[in-house]
């Protein structure tokens, strides 16, 4: 049988489109360069130090002890400085500045002491080098890329190189060059260090381990240093001679062409100046291609495999949890201001519900629809979610979210597996985004994770406002017909910061909540539920309390619609039954005259949030009438975690003894996470270190400098050296009462500061002993660490490390080796300093200076503590203070974060204080639950809480929420996979991981409760 295949060609066998892809870099600049750049540096970085270090290293580990202590205390502090933001992504915040400002002050104290060059580690020559390097590297490439710009605007190339580079991409780019030619000179060019590399006297036991030499493993990897040098001789070594570059590559790099004599120059080519100027060529070479033709030898997949890797790699955008320890947002700055502006101006003044009662005519006749809804009364199986204390972290808050929007879930119950069905109607409990009521914190932090996990209808538009609610979808002609997901929210305390404004225009005029249709108009309602069920959703404001308009709606609601033996649940934001017995306070009068005057027995159950935990507290039997049945606490909705064991021992309420039946996290749990303060809390909350490290400073600042140490290093004993320093530290101490103004009052305001920061829950008495022990601890730590930092000092100066030649040292002792390493026959430094009208000079002069704060910190101690401070002029007073602080701030913000976590954690776990600042400082985004309630045909309310023990961090596109068909105007309620992303993780997911941690049933019109799991 003949065959129709036709003879292919090679280029009829290539893909095009694959080609195109893999030449033609179809994202913005800059790419993977850099990364690639770094990679290869730090490899070679590796590379080198292993080989030609490790012996001198070994050499010298048992000489020089003194210093390598040093070394070992500079390092763990700045260790534990930076320790917060190791992993962190690279960003233009405070942890990227940490990054910068660890690796600038460090590289400044570490070239100033000795060892590092017994090493074969030249600290000062590296310094001067890469700073010479990377100032040249920058005026370099800046001059052409403004070549580069001008060409492309005379239209001489495509109009690809339009784009302006990254300046940090440049400076990136030099910073990395400028790297790879210091540790290629260190280890390469430095003829002085490779001529003899074993040439030294071999310590003690370097000589023990040479007498086994043949078969010792050691004295195989020193001969691997011949390997190191191989590679400098063959694979660095400049190529050819001068004689075979260009003219002008040779003036470029000596200048010979310009000449007006006999120039003496060798004619082999530095190697340092090769290879900067072989890797400023390829930059070129790679930049000039790229931008004139748009090719780049990058991503070789076809553009459909291309769009596919990208959806993979697609994240949520979710918020971070709320730093409530920062001293850097000012978002809870704004949130303090709101605050007392709510407290000051709106309490008490004027009162949003009182106009919204106004409006609706006082609740009266026709407009009572507007508080009330009967819409689900005729249901026969009802299904309802409560959850509160949501809009905090993304991860939290969508982990709930996914779970309340599921068609279902399968529970985990002990042994048991329990389907539960998606509630019809949802309940929040206030406290909808954190920290402030913003338009910005409403939308990210409490709609985005909702919208995710049930999408809203396709005709909803973000900027729509509801006027006349309930919008209901086409084909839906009143509220009863419709049967999706419905949600009714009241406000808490934080929805109240600014007025009530907030909840209003987000809540009261929008429709939707992701796919749950939103028919509330006011901030409090009634709902008729079916079987003689109903829920109350009260209104506190600030006042911890609903106000008389509020409660004449609700008696005439109860006197008129109530049956005697219907069953009422109360929703409130703040438990006020517990908080009142943890504050001895009372709260809340007109809700107890509510619930015991009026409801009178038929308040089955109080839920509420406010407290981030979970706790059911159940009534004991007697012959005592029982108000209210069960208390019921659940904040879990995405908000940080709160401790439970704090109050374990509550037990009484509205006369009624109740006991503790289930909580989530346990009493032991709890009181475990606690030690994080102690472990985790400068992790948790680097944001910290603006406040810490500048009150330590403020403490300190009028003991610097400390002249009189020679007691404390003449000392002969390890004990004398110890009494002498806790003596010097307490004639500190003594100095600054009786004789500083300025740490004095610091001091002062501290203790004032830390006596009103103690709950008001203790007795004054105890108020000032807490807060009076907090600060000496503070006080007596910054006088230590100030008194270390002297000694350190004073250590270098007397062994002439510092304070031997002033200002500039580095510039000037790289100005007198110069001409020895890098020789300049032809005059090019000169004439580069005349052509920038001496800019490259003074700019290399300055940078260097940057790195002797160390010397200039030591010059200026020495002369204060030989001529007083009389002889400090105001500029030289301010140089000095501020020398001191860049490095004081290192060594104090660890300290400070240890000591404020030590005090949280002693609080909440022996005095039981401080539950809400000791928990928010831990940012727990872990312990999330929400409450399901089943009514079923007889009436009785079943209630499981489901809680996930672990919120997921990472997050992908759901391939069956992306797979599903897609109806045009499909409500999601109706999809099978309503929630856009899943964990990475299958076995993290919420949907698999969720349990069920208490569960228990009410029977309606008895004052009886059925036993069910971890419950009564």
């Amino acid at each position: 049988m003949g065959t129709d295949k036709q003879a292919v060609g090679i280029l009829d066998t290539i893909n095009m489109e694959t080609v195109r892809t893999i030449l033609t870099h179809t994202y913005p600049y800059p790419h993977e360069h850099s990364r690639h750049a770094i990679i290869a540096v730090a490899v070679g970085c590796l590379f080198f130090i292993s080989f030609d270090n490790m012996h001198t290293l070994v050499q010298k580990l048992d000489k020089n002890i003194k210093w390598w202590s040093i070394y070992a205390c500079l390092l763990g502090f700045f260790y534990f400085f930076s320790s917060p933001f190791v992993g962190k992504t690279i960003k233009p915040s405070y942890s990227n500045f940490s990054r910068w400002y660890i690796a600038w002050i460090l590289v400044a104290a570490l070239y100033h002491l000795p060892s590092f060059q017994s090493m074969g580690v030249d600290m000062r020559m590296n310094l001067s080098l890469f700073l010479t390097i990377f100032i040249s590297s920058i005026f370099v490439l800046l001059v052409f890329h403004l070549v580069f710009l001008g060409l492309w605007y005379i239209g001489l190339v495509s109009r690809v190189a339009g784009r302006r580079p990254e300046i940090l991409t440049i400076l990136q780019n030099c910073a990395v060059l400028s790297v790879a030619c210091c540790v290629f000179y260190s280890h390469c060019g430095n003829h002085a260090l490779n001529e003899k590399p074993f040439g030294r006297k071999d310590s003690g036991l370097v000589s023990l381990w040479r007498k086994g030499e043949r078969s010792s493993l050691v004295a195989k990897f020193l001969k691997m240093y011949e390997v190191k040098d191989e590679v400098c001789k063959s694979w660095f070594a400049p190529v050819g001679s001068a004689h075979d570059y260009p003219l002008l590559s040779k003036w470029v790099i000596y200048g010979e062409f310009s000449c007006s004599g006999p120039c003496e120059s060798s004619d082999e080519i530095s190697p340092i100046y090769s290879l900067w100027a072989t890797l400023i060529g390829l930059y070129i070479a790679n930049y000039v291609v790229e931008r004139s033709t748009g090719w780049a030898l990058t991503h070789p997949f076809s553009v459909k495999e291309t769009e596919k890797l990208k959806n993979k790699q697609m994240k949520p955008n979710f918020m971070d949890m709320v730093p409530w320890y920062s001293g850097t947002s000012a978002d809870l700055f704004k949130t303090v201001f709101d605050l007392l502006v709510s407290v000051t101006v709106f309490v008490g003044r004027f009162d949003m519900r009182m106009m919204q009662a106004a409006m609706s005519g006082g609740n009266e006749g026709s407009k009572q629809e507007d508080f009330l809804y009967d819409h689900f009364s005729e249901k026969d199986d009802f299904w309802f979610d409560f959850m509160a204390d949501t809009g905090d972290g993304g991860n939290s808050s969508y982990s709930v979210a996914r779970l309340l929007a599921q068609p279902s879930l399968h529970a985990y119950n002990d042994d048991s597996v329990i389907k539960l069905l998606r509630g019809n109607l949802l309940l929040i409990g206030g406290d909808l985004a954190y920290p402030n009521p913003s338009a910005f914190n409403y939308e990210k932090r409490f709609f985005r994770p909702f919208e995710y996990a049930l999408q809203p209808p396709s005709w909803y538009r973000e900027g729509h406002i509801a006027v006349n609610k309930p919008e209901l979808p086409r084909g839906v002609s009143e509220l009863k017909q419709y049967d999706g997901p419905q949600c009714f929210v009241i406000p808490g305390n934080h929805d109240w910061f600014d007025g009530l404004q907030t909840f209003m225009r987000y809540i009261c005029h929008k429709s939707w909540l992701g796919g749950w249709l939103m028919p509330q108009k006011k901030s409090y309602f009634a709902l008729q539920l079916p079987k003689g069920w109903w829920v109350f959703g009260l209104d506190l404001a600030l006042h911890c309390d609903i106000d008389s308009y509020q409660f004449k709606f609700f008696t005439e609601l109860i006197q008129e619609k109530v049956k005697e033996n219907d069953s009422v649940i109360i929703m409130t934001h703040e438990p006020n039954w517990i908080l009142d017995w943890y504050w001895d306070d009372v709260t809340g009068k007109n809700v107890s005259h509510l619930i015991c005057d009026y409801l009178k027995g038929r308040c089955k159950l109080r839920v509420a949030g406010d407290l981030h935990h979970y706790m059911r507290h159940s009534y004991v039997s007697s012959e005592n009438p029982v108000s209210v049945q069960h208390l019921l606490v659940n904040g879990c909705g995405g908000a940080f975690l709160h401790p439970t064991h704090v109050f374990s021992d509550f037990n009484k309420a509205y006369g009624t003894t109740y006991e503790n039946r289930a909580a989530y996290p346990s009493i032991q749990d709890s009181s475990r996470i606690a030690l994080g303060n102690i472990l985790k809390f400068r992790k948790k909350n680097w944001q910290f270190d603006f406040i810490g490290g500048f009150i330590y400073f403020i403490l300190t600042f009028s003991m610097f400098p400390l002249c009189k140490l020679d007691h404390i290093l003449q000392d002969d004993t390890v004990s004398g050296h110890i009494t002498s320093f806790f003596r010097t530290v307490w004639d500190a101490f003594m100095y600054m009462v009786g004789e500083s103004y300025i740490s004095s009052v610091g001091a002062m305001l501290l203790l004032v500061a830390a006596i009103s920061f103690v709950p008001s829950k203790v007795s004054r008495k105890r108020k000032v002993v807490i807060g009076v022990v907090h600060v000496s601890a503070h006080l007596a730590a910054a006088l230590v660490l100030m008194l270390l930092m002297e000694l350190g000092v004073e250590t270098c100066i007397r062994h002439n490390l510092l304070a031997t030649s002033g200002y500039h040292t580095l510039y000037q002792w790289y100005r007198s080796v110069e001409s020895e390493h890098f020789p300049d026959p032809t005059g090019l430094r000169a004439r580069m300093e005349q052509w920038t009208f001496g800019l490259y000079p003074a700019c290399i002069k300055y940078l260097m200076s940057a790195f002797d704060v160390p010397e200039v910190m030591a010059v200026t101690r020495t002369n204060i503590c030989k001529n007083g401070m009389v002889s400090l002029s105001r500029g030289g007073a301010i140089i000095y203070y501020a020398s001191v602080f860049l490095y004081f701030w290192v060594f104090s913000t660890p300290v400070v974060s240890l000591i404020f976590g030590s005090y949280l954690y002693i609080c909440i776990n022996w005095l039981h204080l401080h539950f809400d600042e000791a928990f928010s400082s831990l940012r727990i985004a872990n312990y999330k639950s929400f409450t399901r309630f089943h009514i079923r045909e007889n009436g009785n309310l079943e209630v499981f809480t489901l809680a996930v023990d672990k919120v997921p961090k990472e997050w992908k596109v759901d391939s069956d929420w992306d797979n599903e068909v897609k109806q045009a105007h499909q409500l999601s309620h109706h999809r099978k996979y309503p929630s856009k992303w899943r964990a990475n993780c299958f076995h993290q997911d919420p949907v698999h991981s969720v349990r069920i941690v208490d569960q228990f049933v009410i029977q309606t019109g008895k004052s009886q409760v059925v036993v069910g799991n971890g419950s009564v």
